[in-house]
This record gives structure tokens, sequence and C-alpha cells, in this order.
């Protein structure tokens, strides 16, 4: 637009604005003082999606006034640094698969059956010849306290209040050991194996000394991954290095303490190569039960069970990993349909409703986790605020299982779902 167009844009505001309410109540002069006093605006760029998830008004004050879990999303980002907000917020390049991961899960419609006797409606699942009273797990997720104060230990006593099945990360900020301790009970250990074997090993006897039962191989990142938004909230590196220097310096996470130098490799020859010969040398270091994280194919799923593991975790680390813009929904059928029932199934990313639980549980998965809600909800309140996140989803999968007629978890199949992409 031109100059003099604009200039006549602005003196016909003017006039209207002049007329208005507001003139007459803090008058004119006042208001074209403060129109010349305001800077133009600038040019809107394109917002990173995570970036358009801007804290909404009336914000929640208390965990009890939450109504569902992304009541907590807009309070941790309020509450949360920029850059700790943004690593977690981040997904890869457009951030596009952390989109595709949640509206996956609107391709399948349910199928209500009223009338039926759901008086003892029955939530819990075997695990591992464990019983959990719900199948919703808390997946790994880093460096809890930097979202709150109590990090992993408020995780961990949410998990024991409400009867939750936890894994802890390998990036843990809390040791294994003080973990299980505010858990009750040792917990499940997510790895992710460094490039020298020797090191990897004595992370995997320090988790089995302190008696967890569940080694969870993390391989959707061993290829990198390209995270724009954490990048951009992290800012330019000269004010990035100083206020990280500042916050982190120093501190090594526990799970690193005393272990060997990444460039200290074993035998002089090169870092390890990863692939499925990796989960034989896991085995003969450990008797914990091993799962393998980032499972996304049958063809991967047939590797797994013939490998010999224990039970596969569909992810695509919340899309943080590769941009392959497949939820993890529509991974889980043909993983599920390649194990046949021979080993257990974790699925997680992209679970915001008990709804979503419910049909990740109906197309083959034995548990589901859920991550960002998690850190949301620790962030805003705490291990109150996890308490009432696990309650919510716990409610809306009580609900969705009374409303599809599933009086138990064995009852929820492949039928109480219609593939939209497939009417007709």
């Amino acid at each position: 637009m031109a100059s003099s167009d604009i200039s006549a844009a602005r003196r016909n505001f003017l006039r209207l604005l002049a007329a208005t309410p507001l003139a007459s109540a803090v008058g004119v002069p006042a208001v074209l003082e403060a129109l010349q006093q305001a800077k133009p605006l600038a040019k809107k760029k394109a917002a990173a999606p995570a970036a358009a998830l801007a804290p909404k008004d009336n914000l929640i004050t208390a965990a009890s006034e939450a109504v569902d879990v992304m009541d907590f999303e807009a309070v941790a980002r309020k509450n949360l640094l920029p850059a700790h907000w943004a690593y977690m917020a981040t997904g890869v390049d457009d951030d596009a698969t952390i989109k595709a991961n949640h509206e996956g899960f609107s391709r399948y419609q349910l199928r209500m059956r009223p009338l039926v006797d759901f008086s003892r409606l029955d939530m819990s699942i075997q695990l591992l010849g464990r019983k959990w009273s719900t199948p919703i797990v808390l997946c790994p997720v880093a460096s809890q306290k930097g979202f709150h104060t109590e990090g992993e230990k408020g995780t961990a006593k949410a998990a024991r209040a409400k009867g939750h099945l936890m894994c802890l990360s390998n990036q843990t900020s809390t040791s294994v050991e003080d973990v299980n301790a505010a858990r009750g009970e040792p917990v499940w250990f997510q790895l992710y194996a460094r490039p020298d074997f020797a090191s990897t090993t004595q992370i995997v006897k320090r988790a089995e000394a302190a008696g967890c039962p569940v080694l969870v191989w993390t391989v959707d990142l061993l290829g990198g991954s390209n995270r724009e938004t954490l990048r951009r909230g992290e800012g330019p590196l000269s004010v990035r290095a100083p206020f990280c220097k500042e916050c982190h310096e120093g501190r090594v996470q526990p799970m690193a303490q005393g272990l060997a130098s990444v460039g200290n490799l074993e035998r002089g020859a090169g870092p390890t190569v990863f692939t499925w010969d990796y989960i034989k040398r896991l085995r003969d270091v450990t008797n914990m039960k091993l799962f393998v994280k980032g499972i996304q194919t049958g063809e991967d799923a047939e590797l797994g069970v013939k490998a010999g593991l224990d039970g596969l975790w569909v992810s695509n680390h919340g899309g943080r990993a590769g941009e392959s813009l497949r939820p993890t929904i529509d991974s889980l059928p043909e993983v599920a349909a390649a194990v046949s029932g021979k080993i257990p199934i974790i699925c997680d990313s992209g679970v915001r409703h008990g709804t979503d639980i419910f049909k990740a549980l109906a197309l083959g998965a034995t548990a589901v986790g859920v991550g960002r809600p998690q850190v949301w909800s620790l962030a805003a309140f705490g291990q109150e605020g996890v308490e009432a996140m696990l309650d919510i989803l716990r409610r809306e999968l009580m609900m969705t299982m009374r409303q599809a007629g599933a009086t138990s978890i064995d009852k929820i199949t492949r039928a109480s779902l219609i593939d939209r992409l497939r009417i007709g």
C-alpha cells in the first residue's frame, strides 16, 4: 500500500474514532497522542507451531481446577524459562510430526455401545507378570528439575500416590536411587546407549543394582534430530552461552557421574555401531527385561521379536526424532500385527485424552504412555499437578469404556473403532 493510501486510511480511522465512546471518555487529544506514540506493527513472521501455543487468559491457579490436561500447558509455559519451554515443546523441522501425532487419533471413530452393565468396570492390565491398576504409563522425560524444583521425585511421588508405572529417563536430573525411594519401588529405566560400550555397561549395571526391573533402550534418536524450535527458543549463541553456562555448567547428570569419557572408546576401535546385534550385547551384561523404544514399522517389530525382546515401545519420541509426518497411532496397527501378541507393546506420542488411550488400546497397545502432559502438569503445580493429570486421563478413559460398552481392558478391541479412511 502506498504511503498516501496509508495516510488517508489513518485519517478516516481517526474521524471514526473521535465519535466513539472511548474518545468521549478520555478525550480526542489523548487518543491522538496515544496513537502518535504507538509503534508501527512489525511485519508478522510465520510462527513455529510450538510458538503458536501462546498462554491463554484466565489460567488455572490450582491443579484441581484443570478440566483436561491441556489446562496445564499454558500455566507451564508461563512458569518456565523460554529456553526450558522450548526444550520441552520442540519437535523437529517445522514441528509437523508433533501436530500429526495428536491429529492422527481423529482418524478413528468410536463405536458406542450403551446398555452394558459397567458397575464392575476393570481398568487393570497385566504387564510382564505384574498387575497395574490402569494402562497409563509415565514416559521417560529428561531433566525434570528444569521444569520444577521437585523434578523426578515429584513425578515419582505422584506415580506412587496413583499407582502408575513410571519409566525414568537416562537424562534424569535426579539419581535413579533417589527416584526409586520416592516411588516406593524401583521404576523402569530408559537407556541412551553411549558410543563406548564400557560406559553404557556402567549405566545399565547401576540401574540394575538399584532394582530396576526393565531396561528400555531408545533407538529413534540414533540418527540425530533437527530441533529448530529449541534453537530459536535458546536464542542467539552470544546470549545462550552465558545463560546456559550460569544455569548448567559444572552440573553432571546423576547417571553420568563416574563414567569414562566418551572419547575413551573401547579398544580404540571407534564408536559403537548400533544394529540389532546390540541387543545381544545388552543381554550379556544385564538380567533386566529389555524393551526397545522407537519402533514404528512392522518389519522392525518382527526383528524385535526374533531378537528376543521382552517388549516393544511404539514411539516417534513425541515428534522429536525424525520428521516422518506419520503419527504413532498409524504405526501401531502394523506393529501389533507383526508382534501378534507374542510380547507386550507400549505406545506413546500425542496422547491428550482418555479417548486417545482407548484408541491405542483398541489398535493393539498393552499400555499407553504420556510425555508432554506429564511435563506440563509438573511445571504447573509439581507433584499435585501430575496427580491431577493422571486423575483426568483415568477418569476420561473410564468414561470412554463405559460409553463403548467395554467393561475391561481386554474388551477394548479393533471392533470398538471405525477407521474413517476406510469408510466406503
